[in-house]
């Protein structure tokens, strides 16, 4: 075979002319498009034992159990544990010495009538990689983007193809795996935001490691790990939660880290509207800070988010640069309030002009994706010093005026923006978008994070003082970031 892509109708043949590969498809909400190419490519007795799509609730609660929420992880896990089990079952006497038994499912909340729903779903495969082998799982969520029924039909029958072929042709090398997903599809047409391996000969795979791989890839714009590590789909961890969210490099977390975000949060849950029992709080990375002029470095993303986990928080992980597009990505999952977290020179930086020549509004358009009604800005204060490093060294800010008040601080009262932006720099401010963050500690504040992490990495004497405890012993122990 030659390096050329095959085509999905090749992928689903080849499979079919595998006797090896036989197993069962079950498919709710989007037709039965994966098996029906599977029956189009011909030879499908060959694979194919079973196809079966339960629509009705009470008849998919009575073959799966019930799970609450029909698209959903739960539900396609169920799905897989069912079929695949009932497969072993009932072949594995008669042909189970010579074949690698599987189970595809999907549940998938397709275009409804009035096009008026989120167009959303979970595939997956249960699978073995020897005859009388363990059960290893490939779990995906995924977004439908046409505004066509048909064609979300389509798409998610590709995809289907796409990762049974993957899953049996490309499981020991993820990257391609992943690359291999949107064949015949594109970008354009679906999201796969969350991606999973789960199983023995899966263990060498780190399923965050292939998250990243997503965005990469460019099948998504953001993934999500909850304050564990462990990889989980934005919107089911947010459903019917307030979030508060602070962006940086965290290379490591350092003291002001954490001073910006707890503080934030104090007066985040003072709003009336915020329930605290059900906030969700994380740290941002941008893939711009992770690669950091580089490329990425695996064990470099690792580090940084088992720092941040291991002081409680989950991670979220973009390529959103504008905060803009960070904030329609939100609010595309959350209904409760949203909070973000920023320091006044990330916060100058909003007001470059530049950064929003691609839009037909400009800077006004940004600012109205920006800015909604349940979202607030927390600005966290900066001693002048520290401010004037960060427009020097790294340009942020270096566009705004500022002159420090009595105390010493630079605040959001005391930022001066452009001249033609200084009318909508007030109504942000008189219309409660903007807050500054109070009672700050004033050492955290001399913290400058790259003299932090030269220190870290050199060991120098003091390197632990601007770390919260947890995140220096982890370093010492792990010996991360060790020059």
């Amino acid at each position: 075979m030659n390096d050329e892509p095959l085509s999905v109708e090749r992928k689903a043949l080849r499979i079919n002319l595998d006797p090896a590969k036989y197993g069962t498809f079950a498919e709710i909400g989007a037709g039965q498009e994966v098996g029906r190419n599977f029956f189009q490519a011909g030879g499908a007795a060959g694979t194919v034992a079973k196809t079966i799509s339960a629509y009705d609730m009470k008849f998919s609660d009575s073959i799966y159990g019930d799970a609450g929420r029909y698209v959903s992880r739960q539900r396609l896990v169920q799905m897989l544990r069912h079929e695949f089990d009932l497969l072993d079952e009932r072949l594995s006497d008669a042909r189970g010495e010579d074949t690698t038994f599987f189970a595809f499912a999907n549940t998938v909340a397709a275009l409804n009538y009035n096009k008026t729903n989120e167009c959303h779903g979970w595939m997956g495969i249960r699978l073995q990689l020897e005859p009388k082998g363990k059960p290893h799982d490939i779990i995906l969520h995924v977004r439908m983007l046409d505004r066509d029924n048909r064609l979300q039909q389509d798409a998610i029958g590709r995809l289907g193809v796409n990762i049974v072929y993957g899953a049996f042709h490309l499981r020991n090398e993820p990257s391609k795996f992943i690359a291999s997903l949107l064949d015949e599809i594109g970008p354009d047409r679906i999201e796969v935001d969350m991606i999973e391996f789960n199983g023995p000969d899966f263990n060498p795979f780190d399923n965050r490691i292939l998250c990243l791989e997503l965005i990469r890839n460019g099948l998504t714009h953001a993934v999500m790990f909850d304050e564990e590590g462990f990889v989980v789909q934005a919107a089911e961890k947010l459903y019917k939660q307030a979030c508060l969210i602070e962006r940086g490099s965290f290379r490591p977390l350092t003291k002001v880290n954490i001073d910006m975000l707890e503080k934030a949060r104090s007066q985040f849950i003072q709003r009336e509207e915020v329930d605290e029992s059900r906030l969700k709080v994380f740290m941002e990375l941008t893939l711009g800070a992770l690669k950091d002029g580089g490329d990425i470095d695996h064990d470099d993303f690792i580090a940084r988010i088992e720092v941040i986990n291991a002081c409680g928080y989950g991670v979220l992980v973009t390529n959103y640069f504008e905060y803009y597009r960070l904030s329609a990505y939100l609010r595309r999952l959350v209904r409760e309030p949203i909070g973000l977290v920023l320091g006044l020179n990330n916060l100058a930086d909003i007001f470059k002009e530049q950064y929003y020549e691609n839009l037909d509004g400009g800077i006004l358009e940004a600012f109205g994706v920006l800015l909604k009604e349940n979202l607030r800005i927390y600005g966290y204060p900066i001693e002048q010093e520290t401010f004037e490093i960060y427009s020097k060294q790294m340009g942020r800010g270096d566009n705004v005026e500022a002159v420090a008040d009595e105390d010493g601080l630079i605040t959001i009262d005391n930022l001066v923006v452009s001249e033609n932006l200084r009318n909508l720099y007030k109504y942000i401010r008189e219309n409660g978008f903007l807050e500054t963050i109070e009672n700050c500690d004033r050492e955290n504040m001399k913290l400058f994070s790259r003299d932090v992490f030269e220190k870290v990495c050199k060991r120098e004497d003091g390197w632990q003082s601007p770390l919260p405890q947890t995140v220096a012993k982890m370093i010492d122990a792990k010996g991360l970031w060790q020059c």
